[in-house]
């Protein structure tokens, strides 16, 4: 087979990859939806009042969280959303890896190539996480922007495969961009827990009466603020890594280590919010909205130093491949 190929049988791994990971959010989808229906049941005062106060008073129409529908149905679904989540992962983990034989190198040389793998990184991360801490409530949250993520590039990143420009032709490429790669999924993974707790966290706020939807299968958003927290913690030296990695390859390629290029740059914002984050926890002791925030404003300039600069500020770096 040619390298042409190659590309081909590739894109119909992504392809079909794309196609399962659609099942899997209609799917999980479901799972969540009906899971965490709220209906209003009927509690009786011996119920309520069992080991209370003999002063406790009691609302006879006391709304509790019902789940509707067959506990079977919702537990089939949710399992069989992340078996084919797992399957998709296969499928989109050898998209990835018949590019790279199409290239004849890494498969991250370019715009198309770091989104597939990104993409990739944040299911697989998603995975190892669930086995560890039970998010199968976050699976719908974390298929839909993948597949998003995998439906732009190969609609508007799409480039056939090629060399790599000559500044990217030395091993740091997979020192530099591999540490990348991991941390921006476990930065995505951070983000979507980000926006999980501002939404829950507005939710615990409202009355008990109207609490109602899928939230109820999300955990409280203090689990989610240290679970953000954590991750956070944990990528922070991975990316500092990826930082200095990506410093020590320009002083190869460019006779430099740091130039101020819009790449160069981005990373160290990046660093530079990400630091902020765990300094105002660890010394400051800001917990909550403030650190989610400052989480979305670090990942936020993630995303620009991925597609703002290498599409439209001119630089080193700049081989979008578009």
């Amino acid at each position: 087979m040619n390298s042409q190929s190659w590309a081909t049988l590739s894109n119909q791994f992504i392809y079909a990859a794309m196609f399962v990971y659609t099942l899997v959010m209609i799917a999980l989808a479901y799972d969540l939806a009906f899971a965490g229906r709220k209906g209003r049941a009927k509690v009786s005062p011996v119920d309520v009042l069992v080991g209370a106060p003999a002063s406790a008073s009691v609302d006879p129409t006391m709304d509790e969280p019902v789940e509707l529908g067959p506990a079977s149905q919702r537990t089939r679904f949710g399992n069989i959303g992340l078996s084919l989540l797992v399957l998709g992962c296969g499928l989109h983990a050898v998209g990835a890896v018949l590019r790279g034989i199409a290239a004849g190198r890494v498969p991250w040389g370019n715009m198309y190539e770091f989104s597939i793998t990104a993409s990739l990184s944040v299911v697989g991360i998603y995975l190892l996480l669930n086995r560890r801490f039970d998010l199968r409530w976050m699976g719908i949250f974390i298929v839909t922007p993948v597949l998003l993520a995998l439906g732009l590039a190969v609609t508007i990143l799409y480039v056939d495969a090629g060399q790599l420009v000559p500044a990217l032709r030395s091993y740091w490429l997979v020192i530099h961009v591999s540490a990348a790669v991991i941390s921006f999924g476990l930065f995505t993974t951070s983000a979507i827990i980000s926006i999980l707790y501002l939404v829950k966290a507005r939710f615990e706020d409202r009355s008990a009466q109207s609490k109602t939807g899928f939230l109820l299968r999300v955990p409280s958003a203090k689990e989610l603020d240290s679970l953000g927290y954590r991750i956070v913690a944990f990528v922070f030296p991975l990316w500092t890594f990826a930082v200095i990695a990506g410093a020590i390859w320009a002083e190869n390629a460019w006779g430099r280590y740091w130039g101020w290029d819009p790449k160069e740059t981005w990373a160290f914002i990046t660093w530079v919010v990400y630091a902020g984050y765990l300094h105002a926890r660890v010394t400051v002791g800001w917990k909550g909205r403030k650190t989610a925030v400052v989480a979305l404003v670090g990942y936020a300039s993630l995303i620009f130093n991925f597609i703002g600069v290498n599409i439209w500020l001119p630089g080193l770096h700049s081989y979008s491949g578009l």
